[in-house]
């Protein structure tokens, strides 16, 4: 990873887990994230994959407005340190860890290949 790369992911992480910690008080049942960048061409090689506990409170959480509340909060976070994509919100995705280990017996970096 190239120094520039490397601040980039830094700069990233910062936002994410300000976004992640704000997620855990929003959003019952809400785990973690992670993210995946193709730093040759980012930001539209990002990926943000956010981690609910199970499929239930996934679906509460699409109820509400689909899971609009939870993207516009990411945004806003890559928004406020000049990350931003101009369909930022196609690059959120969601997960559960109960799909993970129904599916993939709970081996992530099998899921998120």
């Amino acid at each position: 990873m190239r120094k520039s790369d490397k601040k980039i992911d830094n700069t990233l992480i910062a936002a994410l887990t300000k976004a992640c910690e704000a997620a855990h008080e929003e959003f019952g049942g809400f785990q973690w994230l992670t993210h995946f960048a193709n730093y040759s061409n980012f930001p539209e090689s990002l990926t943000i994959v956010c981690v609910f506990d199970t499929s239930e409170n996934l679906e509460k959480m699409y109820q509400k407005d689909n899971g609009n509340a939870f993207r516009e909060m990411i945004i806003s976070e890559l928004k406020s340190v000049n990350i931003i994509d101009k369909d930022a919100s196609q690059h959120i995705e969601f997960d559960t860890e109960e799909k993970c280990k129904k599916e993939n017996d709970g081996k992530w970096h099998e899921r998120l290949k």
